[in-house]
């Protein structure tokens, strides 16, 4: 079945990525966020249409082979993945074959305090789960998750999954206007997230058609978002929502002021600083007052 992979698709965070559906032929999840691509779905607990290891592991094997600079293989659904219900023998039968590839999974993070499912992610090289909320009201309004999600459980499981977690745990907080972009949420998230400590933190927003009325934030908002964050915390912006921003001038001081409380990669200094500020900044690295950082495959400069 060619339609389990897709791709490859390029990704400045994670390499060159072949994607695995293990729910291709419709949408099985536990959330019907108000932001996904795919029409609304009823939610469920688990899937209903189940593919077997034997046809996922042949797909895989098929598109090993007609593409060799494949970094990474990333474990997604139209849906969640973690409700395949043989996930753990999965990642086993990929991991014979994959090679020097890394295999990631995209996950709501649902059913991270589930101990089988930690188990099956402790074999991944990287592990990407989402967390667009702290609050259980929230849960409820933007992921609409299924009946028993409790968001308390999932912030428990991710934590006891961490100290046990040897490889990249990257989480992932999609920001929509109006439901979780308050400056009450993203303290509570802020809180939670100097307690979990992950390797990266992405902050986004919507940049594809979503299936309801809800509407993005802008590069600015993001940017304003991210300060509200410790600036102990590894916090990228990654959104493709930049266009609208105009660049700005910014004296020396304000460079570094910025910096201080947000690492920002390249793509943001040409989004946020105008010519002469560009220029001001190369001053500063030269003087060797801004520093560069690599945090999983993603440059930052900062304040040195």
């Amino acid at each position: 079945m060619s339609n389990i992979i897709f791709g490859p698709i390029p990704s400045r965070r994670f390499g060159k990525s072949l994607g695995i559906d293990l729910s291709p032929g419709k949408k099985q999840c536990n959330f019907d966020c108000l932001y996904c691509e795919l029409d609304p779905a009823k939610t469920m607990a688990g899937q209903e249409e189940v593919l077997s290891v034997e046809e996922i592991v042949s797909a895989v094997k098929q598109g090993l082979q007609e593409h060799r600079d494949i970094d990474v293989l990333t474990i997604t659904a139209n849906g969640e993945p973690t409700l395949y219900p043989y996930l753990s023998k999965l990642i086993d039968e990929i991991n014979k074959i994959k090679g020097s590839t890394k295999v990631l999974i995209l996950s709501n993070a649902s059913t991270i305090d589930d101990p089988k499912v930690q188990e099956a992610l402790l074999k991944l090289d990287e592990v990407k789960l989402s967390l667009d909320c702290a609050t259980q009201k929230c849960l409820k309004k933007l992921d609409r998750s299924h009946s028993g999600i409790d968001v308390e459980k999932i912030k428990a499981g991710m934590l006891a999954f961490k100290e046990k977690y040897k490889g990249l745990l990257i989480v992932e907080i999609l920001i929509v206007k109006g439901l979780n972009d308050s400056q009450e949420e993203i303290a509570k998230l802020n809180d939670y997230l100097l307690k979990l400590r992950p390797t990266r933190i992405d902050i986004g927003t919507i940049d594809r058609p979503p299936a309801f009325d809800v509407k993005p934030v802008s590069y600015e908002e993001l940017l304003q978002i991210s300060h509200h964050f410790d600036a102990s915390l590894p916090v990228y912006i990654a959104s493709r929502k930049k266009a609208e921003a105009k660049p700005s001038s910014y004296s020396e001081d304000e460079i570094l002021e910025t910096l201080s409380k947000r690492p920002l990669t390249q793509e943001d200094i040409e989004v946020l600083f105008d010519e002469e500020s560009q220029k001001r900044f190369k001053k500063l690295l030269e003087k060797a007052e801004i520093g560069l950082v690599e945090t999983n495959g993603v440059k930052f400069y900062k304040k040195a």
